[in-house]
């Protein structure tokens, strides 16, 4: 039998349940998921995922001052005057991506 030792850890009650309904789904034990999730670090040689703080929902022009509306459009016209253009889709695509609208 393999080498093996224990990992101990406390979690919130509600995420432990609904976490190990969905290994039960997939067919894991948490076991074999901490051994995947560890086995991940170990060949990234880091967090198997990006971390990084989320970026805040953009504002409503109807929110935003009459100087933060102002920022906003001289940040565009730079853009502009940049030649950094992206068309309606693009800009549809990177929001539905970033900030799931």
């Amino acid at each position: 039998m393999a080498n093996t030792t224990a990992v101990y850890a406390r979690i919130d009650t509600k995420l432990k349940e609904n976490a190990e309904d969905i290994l039960a789904q997939l067919g894991i034990s948490p076991s074999s998921a901490i051994q995947m999730f560890y086995s991940k670090i170990v060949l990234t040689r880091g967090m198997p995922f990006e971390l990084r703080l989320p970026y805040p929902k953009p504002t409503a022009i109807g929110g935003m001052t009459r100087e933060e509306l102002d920022a906003e459009l001289e940040k565009g016209w730079e853009s502009m005057q940049n030649e950094r253009l992206y068309s309606a889709e693009e800009v549809d695509k990177e929001l539905a991506e970033e900030f799931g609208i």
